[in-house]
């Protein structure tokens, strides 16, 4: 299963709360109360995205945190990158000489070929999206009814 990490996760949901008041600077405590996160998870997750230019931080008594640029300036893909390092779904998918059998591997272009297909998914949607309801329902799910009686 491919998934992102639960700190990536929560990076992504302490933005949406950041991007929901976009001129407004927030204590890392009042960060967490709103995005429903312990204050030690969120301050461990503010330093990453701080070091990514994602939010900044303010000193002083009415110090905290913003988004660094507007929420449509900002993609999904700069978050996991944030947290993670770069995008790389397999060793293959990473720059050459990660990998010990690369030399004589024949499906390295094609992991690196969806490993694009993955990023430029990513890139295309911003933070300010992720506020948005969805506009259709998830591929692959089947509504459900209760029937009455």
């Amino acid at each position: 299963m491919l998934r992102v990490t639960r700190l990536t996760d929560y990076a992504t949901v302490v933005l949406t709360v950041l991007a929901a008041r976009p001129d407004a600077v927030l204590s890392a405590p009042e960060l967490a109360d709103r995005a429903g996160l312990e204050p030690p998870t969120v301050a461990k997750l503010l330093k990453p995205l701080a070091a990514a230019g994602l939010v900044a931080g303010f000193r002083g008594a009415n110090g905290g945190y913003r988004l660094a640029r507007p929420p449509q300036a900002i993609s999904l893909v700069e978050i996991v990158e944030a947290m993670e390092g770069p995008l790389g779904m397999t060793e293959c998918s990473v720059p050459s000489g990660q990998c010990g059998i690369e030399h004589s591997c024949g499906v390295r272009a094609n992991w690196r070929r969806i490993n694009d297909v993955v990023a430029e998914a990513l890139a295309g949607i911003s933070l300010a999206q992720m506020l948005e309801p969805p506009q259709r329902p998830a591929r692959g799910r089947i509504a459900a009814r209760l029937a009455t009686a």
